[in-house]
């Protein structure tokens, strides 16, 4: 058999395995898919509270630690108070509504 030849019947195989693998995923995900979207969204909301514990009057004996992790969640902090249900910035020093 041609190289050529092999080279495209790898990808043939290859392609197989990947719908095999992405109707596998389906199959088992799918049916638990808002369950899992719901637990991410509580384990977010509850890891903006940890680092936005401090600033929120909360005591927080890892402060120090959790203060680098700021900026990673400032993109995401009106999202977040708005689905908590504050309508405006829990925040006395940041605006963002």
């Amino acid at each position: 058999m041609p190289s050529h030849e092999r080279a495209q019947r790898r990808e043939q195989v290859s392609r197989r395995w990947a719908a095999l693998r992405a109707g596998l995923h389906e199959f088992y995900v799918g049916p638990y898919r808002q369950t899992l979207l719901r637990e991410q969204r509580d384990e977010d909301d509850l890891f903006m509270v940890v680092v936005l514990g401090e600033a929120l009057g909360v005591p927080d004996p890892a402060a120090y630690y959790s203060a680098e992790l700021l900026p990673a969640v400032w993109q995401d902090f009106h999202a977040w108070h708005r689905r908590i249900g504050i309508p405006d910035s829990p925040l006395d020093h940041i605006a963002c509504c």
